[in-house]
């Protein structure tokens, strides 16, 4: 009876620790970079350019696409990466429409837009955007090549958690922590659902095995914040 009064304390603590399979170990694990400071557009330029143009500032700890500035052009990481895991979060303005591009080839003399080579994960307002009438085009969505199998996306002004992981062509998007997307990358399937798509007209389109991460300036308002990268 004297050990069973001792171990209880400890085994209520146990008990209300939370803790789940599931659970993030991102504190514990080893190898994630953060690619936002929080503060400044260090570690990114706009498509083309050596530097972030001004519509890409800075708003309460989020990059901002604020096209009040003028300007025009994506967003993208410095440096490319080949198998990785992303995370971020995105919030988009009413009647939105953004995206996160990957393994964009930046060769602005051979392609005049970042989509001409690279990926895409769609932001949208699904409401608001008339892309959102648009099978393949909603939030989420593998853009133009494959939709969400169960919608996830929160309203319009709210902030959505992203998770893209390629690893070995193995592609997998997660919103809101629920594994939307699967494919594979480069093989006979994955080309036939380019020939099918709006990408066939840029043959090096999803070709390439490593590239730059790219954020979207589809013309409207959007922001992007927690912004880290696991290379694996």
């Amino acid at each position: 009876m004297k050990y069973t009064i001792v171990a209880l304390p400890a085994l209520l603590l146990m008990a209300a620790l939370p803790f789940s399979k599931n659970t993030p170990m991102d504190a514990k694990d080893t190898g994630w970079v953060s690619l936002f400071d929080g503060k400044t557009t260090n570690g990114w330029h706009s498509y083309g350019k050596t530097s972030a143009d001004p519509q890409w500032d800075v708003k309460d700890g989020a990059l901002h696409l604020d096209k009040s500035k003028g300007g025009r052009g994506d967003l993208l990481t410095n440096k490319e990466y080949g198998n990785f895991d992303l995370k971020l979060e995105w919030k988009i303005s009413p009647k939105g429409n953004s995206g996160i591009l990957f393994y964009v080839h930046e060769d602005p003399a051979k392609y005049e837009e970042s989509y001409y080579t690279g990926p895409e994960m769609q932001v949208l307002d699904n409401d608001g955007h008339s892309d959102g009438k648009i099978h393949k085009h909603r939030a989420g969505d593998l853009y133009d090549l494959i939709p969400c199998t169960k919608e996830t996306v929160r309203p319009v002004g709210q902030w959505n958690e992203v998770e893209i992981i390629s690893k070995n062509g193995s592609l997998k998007f997660f919103l809101n922590g629920v594994n939307v997307v699967s494919t594979t990358l480069w093989d006979d399937h994955w080309k036939t659902l380019v020939a099918g798509s709006k990408f066939k007209q840029w043959p090096d389109f999803g070709s390439f095995r490593n590239g730059k991460i790219d954020l979207q300036d589809h013309g409207n308002e959007v922001w992007y914040r927690n912004i880290k990268i696991k290379e694996l």
